[in-house]
């Protein structure tokens, strides 16, 4: 089984193991105690309130999983491996596409083993040769718009003022801050009325 590349909806909270897992199925995971982890939480949330900064995407005949990640760019893993915690004990949540939209789940297959091999995207602006998590998960749906686009903020939603998190990321990588470029996120992902949540996935 493999992966392509919190707070938890009480709506969510139960109980999984790895035979339960299809192929398509989202596993997204909650936000560490890393600052930029946390300061991408702080700019992603949605009514739903889920605190999610990573997402990957399952392919049970390959044992494993696919996803991007800084790491390793896009990339090919065990589930094991991918579940494991960086350092912090974080939950990781099963989420599936609702019956209307599975027709989409092959074709998305097909274009995730496309990206395998591209580095992360560390500008988190949408490109074709690089991707962070959520883009990936959105590319490979792309050909059947199961996910949209939003206009990205790097904002404290309160003081309306850039987080010093990203202030210094984007001055260290020497570009301007994307504000208002279009983007996506784990927590916008898994606010799509297109996924139903299921479980709390268990190692």
């Amino acid at each position: 089984m493999s992966v392509l590349l919190s707070v938890v909806l009480l709506s969510c909270i139960g109980t999984t193991d790895q035979e339960k897992l299809q192929s398509g199925d989202l596993l997204f995971q909650g936000k560490t105690s890393s600052s930029l982890s946390v300061a991408i939480d702080k700019v992603t949330q949605t009514a739903a309130e889920t605190h999610y900064s990573h997402v990957g995407m399952v392919e049970v005949a390959d044992n494993g999983a696919v996803f991007a990640s800084p790491d390793g760019g896009v990339c090919r893993v065990g589930l094991s491996e991918f579940l494991k915690p960086e350092g912090d004990s974080i939950q990781t949540v099963l989420y599936r596409l609702k019956t209307p939209w599975q027709a989409a789940i092959g074709p998305a297959l097909v274009k995730a083993h496309q990206m395998l091999g591209l580095p992360y995207n560390f500008s988190y602006v949408l490109s074709d040769s690089s991707h962070y998590c959520s883009e990936f998960v959105y590319k490979a749906f792309g050909n059947d718009s199961i996910f949209q686009l939003n206009p990205m903020t790097f904002k404290d939603p309160q003081s309306g003022e850039f987080f010093p998190t990203w202030v210094d990321y984007y001055s260290k990588l020497g570009i301007a801050i994307p504000e208002g470029e279009p983007g996506c996120n784990p927590n916008g992902m898994a606010a799509s009325d297109k996924l139903e949540c299921l479980s709390v996935y268990h190692k």
